[in-house]
């Protein structure tokens, strides 16, 4: 994300536009107004430049015939204003030394003091003086151009004044104006146009490819993405795509691994946890040796359940996981797995308070052992992960379309940062409790495989709370 000057621009799209587009567009809004005022400047400067070049020929010729006599000098203009042959576009205007109209080709002009610049200058420096804008008469855009005309001393006795209308001048120059700003404002539609073409073909594949990164990294190894050019971006797709692959390979070996390995693992462990349980009620084995034989006993079942999880996990992964849907009375599968779970908690020092809500608790559509599957597993992650806190709360209660139960223990909870990867199979995070860190993975497969929910929060005073949400069915049981 750049920021320039508190404005904020996202995305690669949002750059190129920015920064390559907006200067271009910048270059050709100056080229517009470059030209146009070319054209402005070079078509007023016509126009003057033919007035002063009037002024000039007139003024050196009548300057042979002008005495140091006001009546001389009146009627010499008398004359030369019945012959002046432009009249039509041009008024011809003979001022005296005190700025007044003596005579003028349009005629209701004479006798007036126009006070112009060009009139003043003139008679103050002696020099050709030229002036546009808008007349007090009319209010018509004209452009003046004040010739001083002076006797053998070299004293100005009067100006010779030409006029002309801007009328077709600033027609012709707005024309042209609008015509190179229409050629530009083009220029400008087709820059965007070209500029927005070429960054979508770079941003959209990148999008795909985004897209498949992200599938990739929840777990979607071996999907390939379409490369449509020989390009940059094409070899970028051909390493995505070989590198999926590659990891669908490694996770296809690491399933294929854990689904032997766990099955060469039962035996054994069917055999240490059958002879434990015999040993275990031998009378001749007392003391330190029976303590030792019930810890062999526990460690022998928690590996069992290790076992288990990671058999899941690889039917899951195979594709032979499946439902045996049956309407259930959730409520009663939820008590039995507490029922299960009360001894171990109690061992451990533990309080488990059950709160269920059966008002309008329906029957729903679910695979029991399943479901008692999940819920052995959240008890059994809140007894590990909540042990501290002493004690554990189960509700189940109807909730709209869902009934949902909830578990909450009051241990450390977990850090903000894990919480989104927690249900990822074997993510631990920072927790140094053992485990093989897919069992909640299963469980959201579960979950999820009946159409439900599996939350997991942070209570707001401490602990961690753990909601399934599962669709309720139309049959209310009664309790």
């Amino acid at each position: 994300m750049m920021k320039l000057r508190g404005l904020r621009i996202k995305g690669l799209k949002g750059r190129w536009m920015f920064t390559g587009t907006g200067v271009t567009v910048l270059i050709v809004l100056l080229g517009v107004w470059l030209i146009v005022a070319s054209i402005h400047t070079n078509y007023y400067h016509s126009v003057e430049t033919g007035l002063e070049s009037k002024a000039t020929t007139a003024s050196e010729f009548l300057e042979d015939y002008v005495t140091g006599s006001y009546t001389e000098f009146y009627r010499s203009a008398m004359d030369y204003t019945e012959g002046f042959e432009d009249r039509d576009r041009i008024e011809l205007q003979f001022l005296s030394s005190g700025g007044r109209v003596e005579t003028s080709s349009y005629g209701f002009s004479a006798g007036t003091r126009p006070g112009t610049p060009d009139i003043t200058e003139a008679l103050s420096t002696g020099e050709m003086s030229s002036w546009s804008g808008r007349r007090d008469d009319t209010g018509e855009h004209v452009l003046a151009v004040s010739a001083p005309l002076k006797n053998a001393s070299g004293t100005v006795i009067g100006l010779i004044r030409y006029v002309t209308s801007l009328r077709l001048v600033d027609e012709q120059v707005f024309r042209l104006a609008a015509a190179t700003a229409g050629v530009g404002l083009l220029i400008i539609m087709f820059i965007i146009l070209s500029n927005l073409y070429f960054i979508n073909s770079i941003t959209a594949p990148i999008v795909e490819l985004t897209g498949i990164a992200r599938r990739i990294s929840d777990g979607s190894y071996g999907i390939q993405a379409v490369k449509l050019h020989d390009d940059e971006i094409g070899d970028l797709i051909d390493s995505i795509n070989d590198m999926s692959v590659k990891l669908g390979r490694a996770e296809k070996m690491q399933t294929e691994f854990i689904s032997s390995i766990s099955h060469e693992l039962r035996t054994p462990l069917t055999a240490i946890t059958g002879w434990s349980e015999t040993l275990a009620f031998d009378p001749a084995i007392k003391g330190e040796s029976l303590r030792g034989i019930t810890i062999i006993s526990k460690e022998a079942a928690r590996l069992t359940k290790m076992v288990e999880d990671l058999l899941e996990f690889t039917r899951i992964e195979d594709g032979r996981f499946n439902l045996t849907l049956e309407k259930i009375d959730v409520a009663a599968e939820l008590e039995e797995a507490i029922f299960t779970y009360g001894e171990l908690l109690r061992q451990e020092g533990m309080e488990l308070h059950y709160d269920p809500d059966y008002t309008e608790l329906p029957q729903i559509t679910a695979d029991p052992e399943r479901l008692r599957q999940v819920f052995l597993n959240i008890l059994d992650n809140a007894a590990k992960y909540g042990r501290e806190g002493r004690r554990i709360d189960v509700r189940i209660w109807r909730s709209g379309e869902y009934v949902k139960i909830s578990v909450r223990d009051y241990g450390p909870g977990i850090p903000e940062q894990e919480l989104p990867y927690v249900k990822r199979k074997f993510y631990k995070g920072s927790s140094k409790e053992r485990g093989s860190g897919i069992g909640l993975a299963v469980c959201d497969e579960i979950v999820t495989r009946h159409k439900g929910a599996l939350d997991i929060e942070n209570a707001p005073d401490g602990g961690v709370i753990v909601t399934v949400s599962l669709p309720a069915g139309s049959e209310v049981l009664s309790n």
